[in-house]
C-alpha cells in the first residue's frame, strides 16, 4: 500500500499510526493541533468524524481501503459475535500483524516488507501475502534460512520484553507464535481504535 509522508498523515490524523512519529516535534504539533482543535471538534460532522476513524484503522494496519471495505462486509453478514469484534479479529489474525505483534518486526510497514520478502513460515511452509488469514493451531515462524539475515540480528534479545496478545503464545526459545485463540478486542493492546465508528461509516457509503 502506497502512503504519503507519514509524519504530514500523523499530523492529520492527530495519532502516531505507523508507531514512527513519537518523537519531540510530533507531540508538540499534536499538543498544539489539540489545543486549536477543541472549538472545531464541536462542529465537525459526523461523517467526518467517522472519515477520520477510517483512515486511523486504514493506516494503522497498513492496509488499502478496498482490503478494509471487505473486511468490514464479512463483520456486518456474519452472525456469530458482533461487527466490532468480528472486524477486530479479520485485522489481528492478518499474518503480518502477527509479525509486528510478536515482535519480530517493529513496524507493521516493517512486517510486511518481512513477510512479502518471503521470510515468514506458517506451519512451515513459506508464506509471501502479508493478508494471509491465521487461524487457531497455525505456527509462524522465521524462516530458517532467514535467522542468518542481519534484519533478524539478536532477535531473541529484542522480543524478549515484546507483551504479546493473549490469543497467541510466543516460544521465544524457538522463535516461533503459536496462534491459540481468536482475537478478543476487549482487553487489546490498542484501544484507541474506534471500529463501531468505522462501521458506521460503511453502512451510511
Amino acid at each position: 500500500m502506497k502512503v504519503g509522508p507519514k509524519y504530514k498523515i500523523c499530523r492529520r490524523l492527530g495519532s502516531d499510526v505507523f508507531g514512527q512519529c513519537q518523537t519531540q516535534k510530533f507531540q508538540l504539533a499534536k499538543s498544539k493541533k489539540q489545543g486549536a482543535q477543541r472549538t472545531f471538534r464541536k462542529s465537525r460532522t459526523e461523517y467526518g468524524i467517522q472519515l477520520l476513524e477510517k483512515q486511523k484503522v486504514r493506516y494503522s494496519y497498513y492496509i488499502n481501503e478496498k482490503q478494509l471495505s471487505n473486511y468490514v462486509k464479512k463483520a456486518r453478514n456474519q452472525k456469530e459475535t458482533t461487527p466490532t469484534q468480528s472486524l477486530f479479529a479479520s485485522l489481528e489474525s492478518r499474518l503480518d500483524n502477527v509479525v509486528f505483534r510478536s515482535g519480530f518486526a517493529n513496524t507493521r510497514a516493517f512486517a510486511r516488507q518481512i513477510v512479502s520478502h518471503g521470510h515468514i513460515h506458517v506451519n512451515g511452509r513459506k508464506v509471501t501475502v502479508p493478508s494471509y488469514k491465521l487461524k487457531v493451531g497455525d505456527v509462524v515462524s522465521i524462516r530458517p534460512e532467514s535467522k542468518e539475515n542481519h534484519i533478524f540480528a539478536g532477535i531473541g534479545e529484542k522480543t524478549k520484553d515484546v507483551a504479546t496478545p493473549t490469543w497467541f503464545s510466543y516460544d521465544k526459545k524457538k522463535g516461533e507464535v503459536a496462534i491459540k485463540g481468536t482475537p478478543a478486542q476487549e482487553g487489546a493492546q490498542d484501544e484507541t481504535l474506534d471500529l463501531a465508528t468505522v462501521i458506521e461509516f460503511y453502512s451510511r457509503v
